[in-house]
């Protein structure tokens, strides 16, 4: 696999990552090696565990700490501590961690947010590499600063790894460590393929009843990342032999350069990340002065991250185990569409109604498949994909297993799914499961079973299923949104590294950089000059300062022009009138300027009248975990009244811009509507990727800049107006 693309342009540091392609996945091999050696060992796989707190009660944490280490088979050393003690379930109990006969790799804090900070720093004193708080680390007298922040100092200087605080532990199943008080977990220790990471210590629990259906390698309750993110923990969980996919509950991303170079990561080693991100807010967009600014908010930078890095984003909950489960199974979709066996004509219409709400191309199958449906299909029923299959016929089994060994088969059948509403101890699913165990022997396409009516009571089947290899996916639309994430990791493979177009010249780009540095604000005749320099093709303008300024200027660049307001303290011109279209001559221009000199002042750009076409806007918003930011979406008044717009990590190549394009609900208009020329949408899409580098090399100096209107014709497209807001320049200290 070869390293990303370095990239050595101003104002981009490090590098710039162009996603491999999944289909050239590495050989995991024996990482058992490299997992022993990884910093996170003592914290994850340690040897030796005191447990801080430990308790005979058997219904306390202190207590359960001690019953799950020895119900998960770990072999290693464990120590109680706790002063009132002298055994604890077998073992001795020593009143103090400095009474421990050698340093352990880990302690656990079983205790209660005021006797943190101190055991913490016993533990540390004794040589502990890591340790597990429980804890909320919140107290009502604190101090200042706060407890938490005195741990994250007091772990940094250390050197310490720590899980949580606030969190309900992890269980390490390959490793046999399992430090949690509070979730049970499944009786089989034998590792999954599923790696999963929470910032919801009741989703946490709640996944570990599911490890029969979604086989566990890890599972970690990250809590309040006092030392160790959830960066780390995904890192740590892709050295896992064992490890297909990982799974993400998140609230937030506290290391966000450990977040990427995870995803990186997994990206390179072809283990597909499924994130389920919550606590998504617009708050920032109330801090915003452009339009782009205001439509991002907070959540956009995460979602353009995801996209960019390869990651699977999902907006349930049905749908992360789904997904999860799909990815868990060892066969990739190849080519095609999807392939559907059911039993009931009107499941089959719901099917079709979903798959084109969620996006999913059914196979088209060839005229050989639909000759073996018929053959095997009863009277009245339709040899097609998706496929009812009901049969009252004598035959039933062969009847399915015919058909859905017919669909699996077809060349353009990407991936397969058996619907059927599967019900604990029923007969007929007995049937179905033999049908589809049939298939999914004979075939390297993925197959999985979908049961519509979750409520129906199925989990014994599910799990005797999942035993023998076949995912069953709750839920029709959870499952065909996972089939939607299956085909989008297919054809990120298939995609050529990304080639963003060259930046400007050097000296342009430290002359703007300069430029916006200097805290003067920037006016729009400035910012289209801007934009011209980094290839983004912008309207010629003049500023004119009086009433014959703007008659010259008018004559140089050609009526019919437009007189702006050019006054610094303005941004929205057409806000307050300061906008004055299809001046056609002297007249109209000089009626036009006194007007806007009396109410605005007399500074007035002019500009010539841009060609009719579709008014799109660009837009670099700048966000403080990610970095620049560039939206695409409807323009001109639309960019207030629709909510169509597209974010994505700069920079980017003209493919890429073309994809942000397309997934517009403009876009049609740019196909030519009622007598309207179709726009250049390869010149389109071109412009946008100039301005995605410029986004990646000023981005770091601006705070927000908006083209609005960017217009698209059939001649290529044109900005129009630009408005440019600087980041302060940090002050040394």
């Amino acid at each position: 696999m070869a390293d990303p693309a370095k990239i050595d342009w101003p104002g981009i540091r490090g590098i710039v990552y162009h996603p491999p392609p999944f289909a050239t996945a590495i050989r995991r091999g024996d990482r058992s090696a490299v997992v022993n050696n990884h910093r996170l060992a003592p914290l994850l796989a340690p040897r030796s565990i005191a447990i801080v707190g430990a308790s005979p009660t058997s219904s306390s944490i202190g207590n359960q700490l001690i019953v799950q280490l020895r119900r998960g088979g770990f072999d290693g050393e464990i120590y109680p501590i706790n002063p009132k003690y002298d055994a604890i379930e077998g073992l001795a109990c020593l009143p103090s961690l400095a009474d421990l006969p050698t340093p352990v790799d880990h302690v656990v804090l079983a205790l209660g947010s005021p006797r943190i900070e101190a055991q913490l720093a016993l533990a540390i004193e004794h040589g502990a590499r890591a340790a597990t708080i429980l804890a909320s680390c919140y107290m009502a007298d604190d101090g200042d600063p706060p407890l938490l922040d005195r741990l994250r100092h007091r772990a940094r200087q250390a050197g310490i790894q720590i899980c949580g605080g606030n969190c309900m532990g992890f269980l390490n199943f390959e490793s046999k460590v399992r430090v949690s008080g509070y979730a049970i977990g499944p009786d089989d220790n034998t590792p999954g393929a599923v790696a999963f990471i929470s910032h919801s210590g009741t989703v946490f629990g709640s996944i570990l009843n599911c490890t029969e259906r979604l086989g566990l390698n890890l599972v970690v309750s990250a809590g309040q990342e006092i030392a160790t993110s959830a960066a780390d923990y995904i890192d740590y969980a892709l050295e896992l032999p064992s490890t297909r996919v990982v799974m993400l509950f998140l609230e937030t991303v506290r290391d966000p350069a450990g977040f990427v170079a995870a995803l990186d990561k997994a990206a390179s080693r072809d283990i597909p990340v499924v994130v389920l991100k919550v606590a998504r807010t617009a708050a920032s967009a109330a801090m915003a002065v452009t339009h782009s600014g205001a439509i991002a908010g907070s959540d956009a930078a995460f979602q353009a991250v995801c996209e960019r890095h390869g990651a699977h984003r999902v907006q349930s909950m049905e749908e992360l185990f789904a997904t999860a489960a799909l990815f868990a199974q060892p066969k990739r979709a190849g080519p095609g569409g999807l392939a559907a066996i059911l039993d009931s004509g009107g499941t089959r219409e719901h099917l079709v109604d979903l798959a084109d709400d969620i996006g999913v191309r059914f196979a088209a199958i060839n005229e050989t498949t639909r000759g073996r449906l018929a053959a095997r299909l009863e009277y009245g029923l339709e040899p097609v994909n998706p496929c009812d299959a009901w049969s009252t016929l004598d035959d039933f089994e062969g009847t399915f297993a015919e058909c859905f060994g017919a669909l699996v088969d077809d060349p353009d059948t990407a991936i397969a799914l058996f619907f059927a509403d599967l019900r604990n101890g029923s007969w007929l699913h007995d049937i179905y499961s033999r049908a589809i165990q049939s298939a999914d022997a004979a075939s390297p396409k993925p197959v999985a079973v979908v049961s519509n009516n979750t409520w129906v009571p199925h989990d014994e089947m599910a799990a005797k299923m999942a035993k023998d290899g076949i995912p069953v996916l709750d839920g029709t639309g959870a499952a065909l949104s996972a089939v939607r994430h299956a085909f989008d990791r297919r054809d990120r493979a298939a995609l050529p590294p990304a080639a963003p177009p060259a930046p400007p010249d050097p000296a342009v780009i430290a002359r703007w950089r300069d430029r916006l540095d200097d805290g003067a604000p920037m006016d729009e005749a400035e910012g289209l000059a801007m934009l011209a320099d980094f290839g983004v093709p912008a309207l010629a303008t003049r500023i004119a300062e009086s009433r014959d300024d703007a008659l010259g200027a008018a004559e140089e660049l050609g009526y019919p022009v437009v007189a702006k307001t050019a006054m610094k303290d303005i941004q929205h011109k057409s806000d307050v009138g300061g906008v004055k279209l299809g001046l056609d001559g002297p007249a109209a221009l000089g009626a036009a300027y006194d007007d806007l000199a009396a109410r605005l002042g007399p500074r007035v750009l002019i500009a010539p009248m841009a060609s009719s076409g579709v008014e799109l806007a660009l837009g670099v918003t700048h966000d403080p975990q990610f970095g620049p930011l560039v939206m695409v979406g409807a323009g001109g008044v639309l960019v207030e009244l629709m909510d169509d717009a597209r974010f994505a990590l700069p920079p980017f190549d003209a493919a890429e811009a073309r994809r942000l394009i397309d997934s517009l609900r403009v876009r049609r208009l740019l196909d030519g509507v009622r007598g309207a020329p179709p726009a250049d949408i390869d010149a389109v899409a071109q412009t946008v990727a100039r301005f995605s580098v410029l986004a990646a090399t000023l981005g770091d100096r601006l705070a927000e800049l908006d083209v609005n209107p960017l217009i698209a014709g059939a001649n290529g497209c044109m900005a129009v107006d630009a408005l440019v807001i600087a980041r302060p320049v940090p002050t040394e200290r």
